[in-house]
C-alpha cells in the first residue's frame, strides 16, 4: 500500500500535470465535454404529461412530492388504477421515487417496450448511418435483455446513454439494503457485460446478492446495481472533477430516502462511484449504515471526518489498482481530495486481497468480496482488514441487526 505523501514540491508537481492533461484535453476536445444539449427527452415527456394528467376528476400530485406523499397516494388507489397509471405514465411511474417498487417494476417493463419499438424502427430508418442503425440495434436488443421475465428495474431513462437501475432480491422485505454505485463509462450498454461481467453493475451486483445469502442464509439481502446517474465518460475532464458526481449525489440520496421499510442501508462505491458517495455522504440519511469505497480516487474530503455521515467509512485497494498512481489532490476543482486508504484519512480500511486490480473487487472468490458481503448483513467481526492489527474492526459489534454498533 502506498502511503500519503504530504510534501509541497510533490503536491504541486501533480497538480500541474493534473493541470496540463486537462488542458490538453480541452484543446483537442474544443470544450465539447463541458456542452450539455437540452431537449425533450421521453421522460421529460411522461411526466409532463402526469402533470397535466388527472383521475377521477382529480388532478395527480406533484411527481417531485416527497416519497411519503407519492406513497400515501398510490395506497389511495384501486389496483385497477394503479395499473393504468403505470401504463399510461411508464416512465414518470417508473422513476418515480415513492411509488411502490412492484408498480415500479411493471411501469418499466411497459416503458422498455415501448421504447424497444423505437429502435427497433431506428435500425431500419435508411436516414440513420448505417453506424446509427447498429447502435438502435443494440439499445434494442439491451431493452430485450432487461425486460426477461424476473428482472426487476426500479429506474430506466433511455435518454442520451441511459440510466438504469436493477434490484436483486425482495426490497419491500430486506433486513438490510446494498446499493452498488458504479464508476466511468457507466450507461445502458454497459451495464451489464458478457466478458468481465464483474466489472459491470449488473454483475458487481448479483455477485454481492449471492455473497451475502451465502454469508448469512437467514439475513433477507436487496441488493441494487445503481446506474441511475449520468457517469462520466473515459477519464477527462468530467473524471476529473465533481460535475457528474454532484447530480448523481442527489439522485444517489433520492433513492435511499425513498426505499421501503426500515431497513439498514450499506453504499458500495467503485471507483469515481466513490466520489458520488462521498458528494451525497454529508445529506444521507442515518439508515444509512456504511459507506465502503473500492479503487478510489478519492471523496472530494481531506477525511472522513469531512463527510459528516453517521455511517461508518470502509476503504479497500488493491496493489495493483492503477487508481493508485492518481494524484490524490483537490486544485480548483480537479481533483477528489485525500486518498481514502492512506492512514490520516482515518477510515477502516478494508483487505482486497485477490482482487487483481481496478475492476476485480467484486469478483467471485476475493477477499474483497467477501468483506462487502459481511458489511451488507451487518457481520463486521467478520470483515478481514488490510493491517494485521484489526484496526478496522475497533469499536464495532458482529451481525449487528440494525447495521450500527
Amino acid at each position: 500500500m502506498t502511503s500519503f505523501d504530504t510534501s509541497p514540491q510533490l503536491n504541486v508537481g501533480r497538480a500541474l500535470l493534473a493541470l496540463a492533461v486537462v488542458f490538453v484535453m480541452l484543446a483537442t476536445t474544443g470544450w465539447t465535454a463541458l456542452r450539455s444539449h437540452r431537449a425533450d427527452t421521453p421522460l421529460q415527456a411522461s411526466i409532463s404529461s402526469w402533470q397535466h394528467g388527472r383521475i377521477d376528476g382529480h388532478h395527480l400530485p406533484d411527481p417531485d412530492a416527497s416519497p411519503t406523499r407519492l406513497a400515501r397516494f398510490f395506497a389511495s388507489l384501486t389496483a385497477q388504477e394503479r395499473t393504468h397509471l403505470a401504463q399510461r405514465y411508464s416512465l414518470a411511474v417508473g422513476n418515480m421515487n415513492g411509488a411502490p417498487v412492484s408498480l415500479r417494476y411493471r411501469a418499466n417493463r411497459h416503458a422498455l417496450a415501448e421504447q424497444r419499438k423505437v429502435e427497433h424502427k431506428r435500425m431500419h430508418d435508411i436516414r440513420l448511418s448505417p453506424s446509427g442503425q447498429h447502435e438502435a440495434g443494440r439499445r434494442m436488443h439491451r431493452y430485450e435483455a432487461l425486460m426477461d421475465e424476473g428482472r426487476h428495474i426500479l429506474a430506466f431513462d433511455p435518454a442520451g446513454s441511459g440510466r438504469v437501475a436493477e434490484v436483486f432480491g425482495d426490497l419491500d422485505k430486506a433486513q438490510r439494503v446494498s446499493v452498488v454505485v458504479p464508476g466511468v463509462d457507466t450507461d445502458l450498454l454497459t451495464f451489464q457485460r458478457t466478458n468481465r461481467q464483474y466489472a459491470a453493475p449488473v454483475g458487481m451486483a448479483r455477485s454481492l446478492y449471492d455473497e451475502e445469502r451465502a454469508a448469512s442464509p437467514t439475513t433477507r439481502t436487496a441488493v441494487i446495481a445503481w446506474a441511475d446517474y449520468t457517469a462520466p465518460a473515459g477519464l477527462g475532464i468530467e473524471s476529473a472533477t465533481a460535475m457528474r458526481a454532484e447530480d448523481g449525489a442527489v439522485r444517489l440520496n433520492a433513492l435511499v430516502r425513498s426505499l421501503p421499510g426500515r431497513a439498514a442501508v450499506s453504499l458500495f462505491c467503485h471507483s469515481y462511484g466513490s466520489v458520488v458517495c462521498g458528494v451525497a455522504a454529508h445529506e444521507m440519511p442515518r439508515r444509512v449504515a456504511d459507506i465502503a469505497v473500492a479503487g478510489s480516487p478519492g471523496m472530494r474530503v481531506a477525511n472522513a471526518s469531512h463527510l459528516h455521515t453517521s455511517a461508518q467509512v470502509w476503504a479497500m485497494r488493491d496493489a495493483t489498482d492503477w487508481i493508485q498512481d492518481v494524484p490524490y489532490m483537490e486544485v480548483g476543482g480537479l481533483g477528489h481530495g485525500a486518498d481514502p486508504v492512506s492512514m490520516s484519512f482515518g477510515s477502516r480500511v478494508l483487505s482486497a486481497q485477490g482482487a487483481k486490480g481496478h475492476a476485480g473487487y467484486f469478483e467471485p472468490g476475493t477477499e474483497s468480496l467477501r468483506n462487502f458481503a459481511d458489511i451488507g448483513v451487518g457481520a463486521y467481526r467478520s470483515v478481514h482488514c488490510a493491517r494485521d492489527d484489526g484496526t478496522c474492526r475497533a469499536g464495532l459489534s458482529g451481525a449487528a441487526a440494525d447495521g450500527r454498533a
